[in-house]
């Protein structure tokens, strides 16, 4: 209580002294400055869009009053609110958004005005007079004082609050959409995710949603600085419901969809794509009548990431879209013929989800343009493990990746199939550090850690091996002017990864030239338009360059070549 009641005290104080003066050793203070604020816009005329939601279309500026007091050797106290009032109206007399501002300046960006501008219930796509002044004041019991009033024509644009847009951890924009149908704040829809993968959500009006950023408070949302959503760390279909109005969230995973009635298993998920399927042989032309569902396991705030609750998800017919139904309604699918076909479910528009009977079977299997060694570099990084260092594919048959890697592990490494996939991944079958065999999601560890230094690797995730080769301090350049031998090194330079050394061309060669590690003709580089590849076809730059001396510089990480 006695705290209140000095707090309560002081701000009498204040008040006191801002309405007018108070006597000190005798001594009556006046405090002055308040006047009018001018203010000033960077400009008459704003027409918003999506494409510039992100960019700052419209800044204001002004002048803050300063405080004193009668006394110079007296400091005023911090008593000045200013608020940036912005209205519809040019008498400000009704429909004021007022905002609070610290600094004599303030920025918007095309979100934020066109969040204001809705707020104003102006037109889309019609400029429209928005007027802005600056409110300033000294206690409760003082009339304010105004600025100047700055008149803005804006023309806004509509604002789709059916839309929430997937952002990645770095809020970039992915292309994956969740839907709110009844624009409520509610959206829902289907992803295909990897284990505790991350994301945000923005609203159409560029609200951007992630999570409580408190420890301990999974599935509680904010847009206040948030952090990023995350889920657990269960790869594979989850139906995701994100509420605004009640601010939690919920990702009821999928573990698998079975097909019962006239087919009868266990469905394959499709997880880039958002899709299950399921094979059809059929023997004629027939309709089939079948019912979808899955034992589903929900998180959510109650649970947390780390436990999950039974929910059964289920789905019927509506039309020639899919819905969700408490319990599984029949569904008629058409085969037209004899043969092969593939029942596929479509999730990924969250506005209509989809089946169909195609012919022939589901398709090839994506095959990733490179894998990750987490891991890796941990040694470098200061213990952290990334998803910075891959191999990128070179020989699809084989399922074959290599690339040069500067290697400083502590703890070992996996090797994984997709960036922040943590979940699939290849480990140790049987071998060391340098050479042996792998195995999907084993339990023998991870690979082992290498000595430090600069590795050629290469893995093949269809015959499941790996193996390491120490690049050293030289690369050569063989095959220049037809010369087919090993006596053009490279040096290492300070960089990692990156040689340099004079060479010299005679004339061009007829099969052009490489760029082969250890005097070895098995570990080659091509290339062609100053890029690298491993085991590619040979360079051909020396037919366009003319005879004479040149400094070339090699980045075997990077997969880099040029020529000075």
């Amino acid at each position: 209580m006695k705290t209140k009641i000095i707090n309560n005290c002081l701000w009498t104080l204040l008040l006191l002294l801002a309405i007018s003066a108070c006597e000190e050793d005798g001594e009556r203070l006046y405090l002055s400055g308040l006047e009018e604020n001018e203010l000033a816009a960077t400009k008459e005329n704003v027409v918003l869009s999506q494409e510039t939601s992100q960019e700052i279309v419209l800044s204001l500026a002004w002048n803050n009053s300063t405080l004193s007091v009668s006394n110079p050797d007296k400091k005023a106290p911090n008593v000045l609110s200013t608020y940036v009032q912005v209205s519809n109206q040019s008498d400000f007399a009704t429909n004021v958004i007022e905002i609070l501002e610290k600094s004599p300046s303030k920025a918007y960006t095309g979100a934020e005005l066109n969040t204001i501008a809705k707020n104003l219930q102006l037109t889309p796509d019609i400029a429209s007079p928005v007027y802005f002044r600056i409110r300033s004041s000294v206690g409760n019991n003082m009339e304010p004082v105004y600025s100047n009033v700055v008149t803005v024509n804006i023309t806004p644009y509509s604002i789709d609050m059916s839309i929430g847009f997937i952002l990645s951890k770095e809020q970039e924009d992915t292309g994956r959409t969740l839907s709110s149908p009844q624009s409520d704040g509610i959206y829902t829809g289907f992803m295909g995710v990897v284990g505790y993968q991350n994301f945000f959500l923005q609203e159409g009006d560029g609200t951007i949603w992630g999570n409580v950023p408190v420890d301990g408070s999974a599935f509680l949302i904010s847009s206040a600085d948030p952090w990023n959503f995350w889920f657990p760390g269960t790869a594979g279909c989850y139906y995701v419901n994100i509420n605004t109005a009640a601010k939690e969230w919920s990702a009821l995973l999928l573990p698998v969809l079975t097909v019962s009635g006239d087919l009868s298993g266990d469905m394959i998920f499709d997880r880039p794509n958002v899709k299950w399927t399921y094979a059809i042989n059929a023997t004629a032309a027939s309709t089939l009548k079948i019912k979808l569902n899955s034992a589903g396991q929900l998180y959510n705030a109650q649970t947390g990431t780390d436990a999950s609750v039974s929910q059964a998800l289920a789905f019927t017919q509506e039309g020639n879209r899919l819905v969700l139904a408490s319990s599984a309604g029949d569904i008629t699918v058409n085969v037209p013929a004899a043969g092969e076909y593939t029942l596929v479910i479509d999730l990924s528009n969250p506005n209509e989800w989809t089946y169909e009977v195609v012919s022939g079977s589901a398709g090839p299997i994506e095959v990733n343009p490179c894998v990750y060694l987490p891991g890796i570099d941990d040694g470098i990084t200061g213990g952290d493990w990334n998803f910075d260092n891959k191999l990128p594919l070179f020989d699809e048959d084989k399922l074959t990746y290599a690339g040069v890697v500067n290697v400083n592990s502590l703890w070992g490494y996996t090797i994984n199939t997709e960036k922040d996939n943590w979940a699939d991944k290849y480990t140790l079958g049987e071998g060391d550090a340098y050479s042996g065999t792998l195995v999907f999601q084993g339990t023998n560890g991870d690979l082992p850690a290498p000595a430090a230094g600069l590795y050629l690797i290469e893995t093949s995730l269809k015959e499941l091996t790996y193996n390491l080769t120490s690049v050293g301090n030289e690369i050569y350049v063989v095959g220049l002017h037809d010369v087919w031998d090993f006596n053009t090194p490279l040096a290492a330079t300070v960089t990692p990864g990156v040689f340099s050394g004079s060479i010299t061309i005679n004339s061009a060669s007829p099969w052009g030239f490489t760029i082969n590690l250890k005097d070895s003709w098995t570990y080659k580089f091509g290339g062609s338009e100053g890029k690298l590849y491993y085991q590619g076809s040979n360079i051909t730059d020396d037919a366009s360059l003319a005879p004479g001396a040149y400094q070339m510089t090699v980045d075997l990480v990077n997969l880099t070549y040029k020529f000075e």
